[in-house]
């Protein structure tokens, strides 16, 4: 069998700057060359128009479902979305069914990413085992794993135990991971379905107030400085969270954190139509939160953009709110999300959106060969974006499984028309290739 053919990519704008080529080489998987009027010599021809490359997006939050929700999602449909929407790895989290609380279950995720082909998968071990946090999971064991996990989170619960999150700090401390903690104070959100403030107490919805997040956040800075420990904030949501993180960054702490896209748009205005794609967990906050969370992304006290990509079957959605599960759908708009709230206002660059979407994600889960330049010698993991397209999301045409999108019939700017893993197209003209 003949090698597959080189790929040209002519005339693209690497991370934004002036018009170069860039040719790739999916037998080894790099960037062979970079630079003007390059020859073809052979490859297959991309004719950029100026669009911009970037390097390949990485996911620091997604929920493939697998194994027991395939229902809503499986690997390969949440790798093809992810592909879709830019990205060439994503981290899996553990809130399925078995738990991945042992080193056999993020072994069977890591080779169901391996099989699917259409991106990188790393699985995130949970802190405790079942989720319960009663007891830490077999942390060492996982690491040591073909998977070799890297991150660690309970994600859907909270870590609430003091000293369970202590030791889970000290263990991982000793091989470089990296705790990612889903703050929510379980005793101050019993009930609550939706942002603690004036919307609540209008439509007469349970509260879920900042502090539920807040304190936690400040409890776990302290402890990650007190055991010297690398301490993840998943999906910071608050005006309160970020001054937290400024401090203890301040300090010299290793904190990073995340925000979502949908953080960075929507508002808990919203949940007045009792509509349930708008129900989250962490809800959606008021105007001056999201102004708040796009100003510290783009000054960089929060680290990255991550998706927290929740895709939940019909039957979830199409319900009464109270019924409804929490969590939204986000790999496939994400950089649409991220171009119109920070690229479009001048908050962010596309450097900027290159470092809080790859290199910063990659660098934080210790991801090889992910967040790497877009030169010479690098891995081919690549995204090409048009910035000036502009279109109405319909999910009919997901290739997620499920279409729990708060997007639905909203235009947005930017199509990813090309995504390459190590020199071979997952996307391509925006379809997926084969």
């Amino acid at each position: 069998m003949n090698d597959p053919k080189k790929t040209l990519i002519r005339g693209a704008r690497i991370l934004g700057g002036e018009p170069r080529d860039v040719r790739v080489d999916p037998v080894t998987g790099t960037v062979e060359e970079t630079g003007t009027g390059l020859a073809a010599d052979g490859a297959d021809v991309i004719e950029a128009g100026g669009r911009i490359l970037l390097p390949g997006l990485v996911d620091l939050h997604t929920h493939l479902r697998e194994p027991g929700r395939e229902d809503s999602e499986t690997v390969l449909t949440g790798t093809r979305a992810a592909a879709v929407g830019g990205f060439t790895a994503v981290h899996a989290m553990a809130n399925t069914f078995p738990v991945a609380d042992t080193a056999g279950v993020v072994e069977q995720v890591w080779r169901l990413g391996k099989e699917s082909g259409y991106c990188d998968v790393r699985p995130v071990g949970a802190v405790t085992v079942g989720l319960e946090g009663r007891q830490l999971a077999e942390l060492g064991a996982m690491h040591d794993s073909a998977a070799g996990v890297r991150v660690f989170s309970d994600d859907g619960k909270c870590v609430d135990d003091a000293v369970i999150m202590r030791r889970a700090l000290e263990y991982v401390k000793a091989f470089g991971g990296v705790i990612a903690q889903h703050a929510q104070e379980p005793r101050l959100t019993e009930g609550a379905q939706m942002n603690e403030g004036v919307v609540s107490a209008e439509l007469g919805l349970g509260g879920w107030p900042a502090v539920a997040e807040e304190s936690i956040i400040a409890r776990d800075v302290l402890l990650a400085a007190h055991v010297g420990s690398r301490l993840h904030v998943c999906h910071l949501s608050t005006a309160g969270s970020v001054e937290i993180v400024r401090w203890a960054k301040s300090k010299g702490w290793n904190v990073t954190a995340e925000v979502t896209p949908h953080h960075l748009l929507l508002t808990d205005e919203l949940v007045r139509s009792y509509d349930p794609v708008y129900k989250v967990n962490p809800p959606l906050r008021t105007e001056a939160d999201v102004m708040a969370l796009r100003e510290a992304l783009a000054d960089g006290t929060i680290d990255c953009v991550a998706t927290d990509h929740a895709p939940h079957p019909h039957e979830d959605k199409d319900c009464e709110w109270g019924a409804a599960a929490m969590g939204m759908v986000g790999l496939e708009t994400a950089l649409s999300v991220v171009q119109h709230t920070m690229v479009d206002t001048g908050l962010l660059d596309w450097p900027g959106v290159a470092d809080r979407m790859s290199f910063r994600p990659a660098a934080i889960g210790r991801l090889e060969g992910h967040g790497r330049p877009v030169a010479a010698g690098e891995p081919a993991n690549l995204t090409l974006l048009d910035p000036d397209y502009r279109g109405v999301v319909d999910p009919a045409g997901f290739a997620s499984r499920s279409r729990n999108t708060p997007y639905e019939g909203r235009e947005l700017p930017g199509r990813v028309t090309h995504t390459f893993l190590r020199g071979r197209a997952t996307v391509a003209d925006g379809k997926l290739a084969a």
